[in-house]
This record gives C-alpha cells, sequence and structure tokens, in this order.
C-alpha cells in the first residue's frame, strides 16, 4: 500500500491555524451569514422572528443556540426557490435531492459558491492523499445529484485528470479502470464492493490495478468494510462526507495519514451536536445529531441544518479543525424492532465477521399479527460453497442476536442475488405497514 506523507507546507494555512484563529473567523463569518439571511430569505426573517432573535443577537459563537433550527421540511416547504436568498439570475447552478420521500430539496450555488466548493474538494482530495497530476475514476452518479459534478469539477479545479464515467456498467467501470489507469477513485462504499464482485467475476485481482487510494462517501460505512476494500485492491480507502442542503460532497473528509473521521472544514462549516429528541446542544465528544450552519454561502445560506446524521464530535488530530465521528446511522432511518433501536451498520458489522459471506445484503421488517419480523437478505461469498450456506445463516443470527440484540430471519443466497445499487444502497424494505394494511382489507 502507498504511503501518503502529509507535505504541510501546501496546505491552506487555516487549516492548521491555532484554534483561537478559527473561532474568531467563524464568529466574523457566521455574523455575515444571519444577517444575509434575516435580510434576503422570507422563511429565516420569520422563523428569526418567531424566536425573538435578530442577528445583532449574536456576540459569541455560543449564541447560536438561540437561533431556530432549519429542517428538510423547511425546504420542501418553501419548494423550488423560496430558500434562495440572491436574485435567480445570479444563480449559477441548481442541484436537487431526488425527492423519493417527499418533495425534492432544491440547492442553488452563485459563481463563488462553486468556486468555494471546488476549492473544498480539492481540500478532500488533497487530504485523502491525492495530488496534482493524477488521474481520477469517479463513479458518482451525475446529474441533479450532487456527488458526481461536484467532485468533477473540484478535481479538475484542483489539477487532476476526470474520468466522468458516473455510476452503473459496472463491466465498464473494471474495463476503464484497467485501460485508463487512474490513481484515484470516488464512490460509493457499497458501489466499490459491486466493483470487487465484477474484478472477481472477470478474473482480474484488483490489486493489479493503478489504484492508490479510494474516496469514499454518501452512506455510512464501517471500519470493516474499510478493511476490505483496502485489503482486496491495495489502496488507502478514506471517508468523505457532505450534503446537498449544506453543500454537497467536500464539506468533511478523513486526513490519509491518521484515518481517525473526517476533519470538517470549520472555516466554511460551523458544526453543533444536538439531542435529537429535544434539539439541545451536546458536549462536545457526545453521540447526537448533527447540525450545521453555513459560513460562507451567498446563494442558500443554512441556518442550522438538522442532518439528522448521528455522530460526534472530536478534537483535531491531523488539522487544527474538529474531526467528526464517522458517522453511525440517522435519526430517521433508525429500525424499531420489538422495542430495539437498529441501525443497518449495526447488522454490516455482524456480516463482516463471516468470512463466508458477502457484505451485500438487505433488511427486509414485516409484521406477523402484532409482532416485528426482520430478515436479512445475504449472500455467500464469491467462491464459498453453497454446503455451508445454512451454517453461515445461523453464525450470522446468533451475532445479530447476541451482539445487536434482536432475532433475525437469516436467508443467504448465491452471489448475485441480493438488490444492488449503483448509487446509494437500498439497504431497508420495510413492509410493515403493507403488512398491517393488507390485514385490515382482508
Amino acid at each position: 500500500m502507498h504511503e501518503f506523507a502529509p507535505r504541510r507546507g501546501a496546505l491552506d494555512p487555516i487549516e492548521i491555524a491555532p484554534v483561537e484563529d478559527i473561532r474568531a473567523l467563524q464568529l466574523s463569518r457566521l455574523r455575515w451569514t444571519l444577517a444575509h439571511a434575516y435580510a434576503n430569505v422570507p422563511h429565516y426573517r420569520r422563523a428569526f422572528d418567531a424566536k425573538g432573535v435578530r442577528p445583532e443577537d449574536l456576540t459569541s459563537l455560543a449564541d447560536l443556540r438561540r437561533f431556530p433550527f432549519t429542517a428538510k421540511a423547511d425546504l420542501r416547504a418553501n419548494y423550488p426557490f423560496g430558500m434562495f436568498a440572491v436574485p435567480r439570475a445570479e444563480i449559477a447552478r441548481v442541484h436537487a435531492s431526488s425527492g423519493t420521500t417527499g418533495k425534492p430539496t432544491v440547492v442553488g450555488y452563485t459563481k463563488r459558491d462553486l468556486a468555494t466548493w471546488a476549492e473544498m474538494i480539492g481540500r478532500c482530495i488533497r487530504a485523502s492523499g491525492g495530488r496534482p497530476g493524477m488521474r481520477l475514476h469517479n463513479a458518482y452518479g451525475y446529474g441533479l445529484f450532487t456527488g458526481g459534478l461536484g467532485y468533477h469539477a473540484g478535481a479538475e479545479a484542483f489539477g487532476l485528470t476526470v474520468v466522468p464515467v458516473s455510476g452503473g456498467m459496472t463491466e465498464r467501470q473494471v474495463q476503464l479502470i484497467c485501460e485508463f489507469e487512474p490513481d484515484i477513485i470516488t464512490v460509493t462504499p457499497s458501489y466499490m464492493l459491486a466493483i470487487l464482485d465484477e474484478f472477481r467475476r472477470q478474473g482480474i485481482d484488483p490489486r493489479g490495478t493503478s489504484l492508490r487510494l479510494g474516496i469514499f462517501g454518501a452512506e455510512p460505512w464501517t471500519d470493516a468494510m474499510r478493511a476490505e476494500i483496502e485489503q482486496a485492491f491495495g489502496i488507502h480507502a478514506v471517508d468523505t462526507y457532505g450534503l446537498s442542503e449544506v453543500m454537497g460532497p467536500g464539506v468533511a473528509n478523513e486526513c490519509v495519514e491518521t484515518k481517525d473521521g473526517p476533519t470538517i472544514w470549520e472555516d466554511h462549516f460551523y458544526p453543533e451536536i444536538v439531542d435529537p429528541e429535544t434539539g439541545e446542544p451536546l458536549p462536545e465528544g457526545e453521540l447526537g445529531e448533527l447540525v450545521f450552519t453555513s459560513l460562507t454561502k451567498e446563494a442558500m445560506p443554512v441556518i442550522r441544518y438538522r442532518t439528522r446524521d448521528l455522530t460526534r464530535l472530536l478534537p483535531g488530530t491531523a488539522r487544527s479543525m474538529r474531526r467528526m465521528q464517522r458517522v453511525t446511522g440517522r435519526s430517521d432511518d433508525m429500525i424499531i424492532v420489538r422495542g430495539v433501536n437498529v441501525f443497518p451498520t449495526q447488522i454490516e458489522e455482524q456480516i463482516l465477521k463471516v468470512k463466508a459471506l458477502s457484505p451485500h445484503y438487505q433488511i427486509v421488517l414485516t409484521r406477523d399479527g402484532r409482532l416485528d419480523e426482520m430478515e436479512v437478505l445475504v449472500e455467500l461469498a464469491p467462491g464459498a460453497s453453497a454446503d455451508v450456506a445454512a451454517t453461515a445463516a445461523a453464525e450470522l443470527a446468533h451475532h445479530v442476536k447476541s451482539v445487536v440484540g434482536v432475532t433475525a430471519k437469516v436467508t443467504v443466497s448465491e452471489p448475485g442475488k441480493v438488490e444492488r445499487s449503483q448509487g446509494k444502497a437500498r439497504r431497508v424494505v420495510d413492509r410493515r405497514m403493507a403488512n398491517v394494511s393488507g390485514s385490515a382489507g382482508g
């Protein structure tokens, strides 16, 4: 595996500035953001007035807790352009979420916003070990999703050669990796595993490629998955974090020399951790919901945006800025099975303990009468004998029961049978309400 020695002289000075200098910059930029949002976004003017606060009431960073949260519902209520803080003629680009759970959330960028975004992506690439002149295979989806175009523009501005593959066409992904010889791949971790399966199906050694590092994000993943990817490809695998409503990818990124959680680029984004139930701020180091306030966005500032991602803030290591623990799940995709709180990543960790099983899985929730039932659909690892399926299923069911605390039916199939995703994996299929409706109608 390649070594990437940090070249601190090439970093942005703010990345390694004294913490007190970072806090002073944040306070100055936060005052500007609150004033900008209040003056130009009717939603924020109403929300501030309802809370009895005005931008000038912020005299310290601690005062931010007095200001209202922004939720995804607020963005949808102001669909499509009601959250924009500049005239529409000044919007250089629009992105949007998929809208699978309601109206899509729309975000806009001025030219300066796009330049800031590209700068943050470049900072992420450098932190990951990338250097100008390298080639990047971009397998994030292009279009309204922020991943593909976000990483594309930032990588070009940083000085990389970009191969804009987008998602899907897994056989072609392997072909282009072999023929175009990229140094870096950007992709969701679950799709990287699908690419790994395709390498093995074609009989190609994944360790024989030119790849040196992978930048993985857009979904929660585990240290066990990181270890499998790194071992299979002989690369460094680092975690990147972002979300469309705050900017897109590039909000935070791990440093390859430490791999101890993404460093938040605090000169552009102010983080808080709050109790998911009460909304009260939690002390640094405690697990809670991640909240972001943008500090430099012109087109669409966001004030105390509730991400629903669960993590904790940690002191800086490779950089002065604070880190976030890798996201363990979301407060709104948590599964409650017979009173037990379960996150898909907890199931994934148990699957990765069973050598005969592949990391491809799906959790199916149903209801038998009044009781919830959980089934884990998983595959045999490539090369594993079908004779071990029953033993592997029993082993996984035991781990899930003893570690996670729920009883699960485990169904082990041959490789390729579990639903694949070309973007974010669809980890949970919840059929409980359908079962209830069916029973009532029958």
